[in-house]
């Protein structure tokens, strides 16, 4: 016969045992004062004074003064069974009794006894032994020792085999399931049917294995819903073999979603991490989003929002838009002063549209997107403000859609906390766009228009980076000088931000003055732009080509330049030819001071192309810069027939390489001579 541990740690809520089909008593200290007695016991006593010692408590029901067994239990930790005592009689004036099975427990606050009562009256009035029941209390004990160890609330009994073999306390309540309906395997319908097959497999292999069960799986609720459970069982063991399962089955529905939720706002620092571009954290932002907790999302910025006093309509981009089967692109969209989407932002506050009947009311969305809210069956709608720094500085828009659960607080408070999440990312990733803006505007103030010259055909283009924090140091320039030849030039300041945007345009102004102060070699000029780069910007260096055009006459013009650190001159003749120009090598800008600089002189061809371009448009990530060089040397050989307008135009989009990885900035000029 197997024997109870002599003691056990009761961490179970006493009121868990309200379930339990016997009744419970629990006690604590040495004068067992009455902690607790669950619903089966009141129904078989009524409801006994709490606080007081048992014996008093007891002193209207039972018809015997012998507690001495509750002392005996509490001072040697031996569980121990008092069969048939004793009690209160009926209604019908029949006398009761109960066997009464004792295990000493340790609480929080002390130590107690736990005391199963089952009613043997119908036994002693058929002469039949109780001794029987005695066994079986014996195993209530082990069950509700167990179920100590498994810390949960609810209880259920299988056979040996697996089997349900007693209905399960409170299971009707959670699922609807009668116990016709869940006994032996039936409790398997009401398990989700996607987690189905894996329940079905964990259990049997527990039992064939004789092992014990921790599984977590959905229940259909009875309103059609599903709420996660843990399950949980051990094996009853007499000598040496199971003779039942005990098991528990917790409603854990807010535990897991608030581990989903974790996971998820850990899901967003890590998609978001190391990410500065604002398109890329928005759009890593609403990956996450969808589809775990909304099956669309569109997020719109607003840029200059602070300016605004929006009664005017609101003017929001939209950078995001993750959204199925959807015909409206990323783009600029306008929202009226009346609209949700408006009040929202003027609120700074989030808020939720439920649609009765999924028809959307208007005003939540732009005109041109309620129809579709229609047609994709979307049931709800939330608005969330993305505050940073202190400012809407975007709005994130999220639905569900057909039979998924509409949006609830518990969604949009999350959306919230992925938001306040990303913070930080997002802050930085706008103060990247801030900077990207300032320098493009400073960059097409500064990059002016080529100079219209008779005779030749003159173009530039400019293209920043694909990233935030790339921009700033690439430039061009051109113009006329007083004897009517034309001096071009295009150079690289190190660094990609607005330091190097500011510095670049101070060399390109330097180099305006020094080329129109004196006619000399272009060397020379650029040995001057040095001294000068060395005394001014200590620590800035930069590549630079300088050139001069020269008409001679009779159709023929000449080429005067001279190279620092940059990427050679491409030429391009009217017959489909393309070399680089290489003479003239010398040192990037910012090194070696007042040493002297080469320059050389090409004579060009009628019909020859001359393009000048910064290293964005050769370089190949990984790669060496030859190969680069040598796809636009192809590129622009196969275009020599080409405008020149039209020749810019396709290199930029053949080039570079691989223009998704491009991380550098693009800046071309080129001429073309008048042809034969």
């Amino acid at each position: 016969m197997w024997r109870l541990r002599k003691t056990m740690f009761l961490r179970l809520d006493p009121n868990a045992l309200d379930v339990l089909p016997v009744g419970v008593l629990l006690t604590g200290g040495s004068d067992h004062r009455l902690l607790y007695t669950n619903r089966a016991c009141q129904e078989m006593v009524g409801q006994l004074e709490l606080g007081v010692p048992i014996q008093e408590a007891l002193s209207d029901v039972c018809l015997e003064d012998d507690f001495a067994p509750f002392d005996r239990v509490l001072e040697t930790g031996d569980a121990t069974t008092v069969e048939a005592i004793p009690f209160k009689y009926d209604e019908q004036g029949r006398l009761r009794f109960a066997s009464l099975s004792m295990l000493k427990i340790m609480r929080e606050d002390g130590e107690g006894l736990l005391v199963v009562a089952v009613e043997v009256t119908d036994r002693v009035a058929a002469g039949r032994p109780t001794g029987s029941v005695a066994g079986d209390q014996e195993r209530l004990l082990q069950r509700y020792q167990s179920l100590v160890q498994l810390q949960t609330q609810a209880v259920w009994v299988a056979d040996p085999m697996g089997a349900v073999s007693e209905p399960i306390a409170g299971w009707q309540q959670l699922t609807g399931q009668s116990w016709e309906e869940h006994r032996g395997d039936g409790w398997l319908n009401a398990v989700h049917p996607d987690d189905r097959e894996s329940a079905k497999e964990r259990w049997a292999g527990a039992v064939e294995r004789k092992r014990n069960l921790d599984k977590v799986h959905r229940v259909r609720t009875p309103d059609g819903a599903y709420r996660h459970v843990r399950v949980r069982a051990l094996p009853i063991v007499e000598d040496g073999a199971i003779v039942e399962w005990v098991g528990t089955i917790a409603d854990i529905e807010q535990e897991w979603q608030e581990e989903q939720h974790r996971l998820l706002l850990d899901q967003v620092a890590a998609a978001t991490a190391n990410l500065a571009d604002l398109d890329e954290v928005l759009r890593a932002l609403a990956e996450v989003i969808v589809p775990n907790l909304a099956d669309g999302c569109s997020i719109y910025l607003l840029p200059g929002l602070e300016d605004q006093s929006i009664p005017r309509p609101v003017v929001g981009e939209r950078l995001v838009s993750l959204v199925p089967d959807e015909p409206m692109s990323t783009g600029r969209q306008v929202f009226s002063p009346a609209s949700a989407f408006a009040k929202a932002i003027r609120s700074r506050r989030p808020s939720l549209h439920v649609f009765p009947g999924k028809q959307p009311p208007p005003g939540i969305t732009p005109p041109n997107v309620e129809d579709w809210l229609r047609l994709a069956d979307v049931n709800s709608v939330a608005l969330v403000p993305v505050i940073v720094d202190g400012e809407v500085a975007a709005m994130l828009v999220a639905g569900a859609c057909g039979e998924r659960e509409p949006l609830g607080k518990a969604e949009v408070d999350l959306l919230g906390r992925m938001l306040d999440h990303a913070h930080d990312h997002l802050r930085n990733a706008m103060q990247f766009q801030r900077t990207q803006r300032i320098a493009l505007a400073l960059q097409n103030c500064l990059l002016p228009d080529p100079p219209d010259v008779p005779g030749l055909e003159v173009t530039a283009r400019y293209r920043p980076s694909a990233t935030a924090e790339e921009v700033g140091g690439d430039w061009y320039d051109s113009f006329v000088l007083p004897d009517g030849s034309m001096v071009l030039t295009i150079g690289d300041v190190a660094g990609h931000d607005l330091t190097a945007a500011v510095t670049m345009s101070q060399m390109r102004n330097a180099l305006r003055g020094l080329a129109i102060d004196r006619r000399e070699p272009p060397g020379d000029i650029l040995r001057r732009l040095n001294v000068a780069t060395e005394i001014l910007y200590p620590e800035d260096t930069g590549t630079c080509i300088l050139a001069r055009l020269e008409y001679q006459g009779n159709r023929e013009w000449q080429l005067h330049y001279s190279v620092a650190g940059h990427p050679p001159p491409l030429l391009v003749t009217q017959d489909g030819e393309a070399r680089y120009l290489e003479d003239a090598v010398n040192p990037i800008l910012g090194v070696g001071y007042d040493m002297p600089r080469t320059s050389t002189v090409a004579t060009l061809r009628p019909g020859s192309t001359l393009l000048l371009y910064t290293d964005g448009l050769v370089e190949v990530p990984g790669g060496h810069l030859d190969a680069g060089l040598e796809c636009l040397r192809r590129a622009a050989a196969s275009m020599a027939g080409a405008s020149l307008e039209a020749l810019c135009d396709e290199l930029l989009s053949r080039m570079p390489m691989m223009p998704v990885a491009r991380r550098d900035d693009i800046a071309i000029i080129a001429v073309q001579l008048p042809r034969v």
